[in-house]
């Protein structure tokens, strides 16, 4: 048999790089690179609101890169386990029961979202609000892993989080003409879960406190109590 005479199989196509469907960590990635454009005062505020509000409506790719292409590209974010060091834990704190999971999305644009209730928490939640607000209630969440992330941005809006009083709370932020406010927290408990807060507020507020009277303990406890009929 003459193999030169064999039909050619056609290739497939090679996709186009800037069609390419952007994933959540492609939009973290452009947003922490105007986050930092923005504190070194490449970009005013109107410019990097109006950019980051095209990087959470974007789809792919091509839509994204054009937002930072005139922006030092070596700003981009750091990894998860970076991120968790530098707030001053180890690697164990980076792995939960929960595993990675998809980030939840609470998004409220002239609007508002509110996360509240009995309900088991992911390891990672991303809020944005843009003249609106986002509250999130952790005081009842059921948690599966110690580490528990929320990215929140805040342009002309605001974002509440409200943690147990018995667990660690930490963060890092900016606010521009805005609030960026985290009350550190540290539980007497080594083995409590941790929420670690970062983000940034243009012209709005981020604010991240414990809710006093509320402790995880004694969620679990009326939980136990109930079961047992007492």
């Amino acid at each position: 048999m003459d193999l030169e005479k064999q039909p050619q199989q056609p290739s497939a196509p090679v996709p186009d790089a800037a069609s390419m469907r952007a994933s959540d960590a492609d939009r973290d990635r452009i947003a922490h690179i105007l986050r930092e454009a923005l504190a070194e005062g490449r970009l005013d505020a109107d410019e990097h609101a109006e950019r980051i509000d095209a990087v959470y409506r974007a789809k792919t790719m091509g839509e994204l890169e054009p937002l930072v292409g005139d922006l030092p590209a070596a700003a981009g974010g750091r990894a998860p386990a970076a991120a968790a060091a530098a707030h001053g834990q180890g690697a164990d704190w980076t792995a939960g029961a929960g595993g990675e999971g998809e980030a939840e999305k609470l998004v409220a644009v002239f609007s508002s979202h509110t996360r509240r209730g009995r309900r088991r928490i992911g390891p990672s939640t991303r809020a944005f609000a843009l003249f609106g607000s986002v509250e999130i209630d952790l005081t009842e969440a059921v948690f599966t892993q110690r580490l528990t992330t929320i990215q929140a941005t805040a342009v002309f809006g605001s974002v509440e989080v409200r943690v147990p009083e018995n667990i660690s709370l930490r963060g890092s932020g900016t606010g521009v003409f805005g609030d960026f406010d985290v009350r550190a927290l540290e539980a007497p408990d080594p083995e409590a879960p941790l929420v670690v807060v970062d983000g940034y507020a243009v012209f709005g507020s981020i604010e991240a406190k414990p809710k006093r009277g509320k402790r995880v303990t004694d969620i679990l406890h009326d939980k136990l109590r109930k079961h047992l009929g007492h």
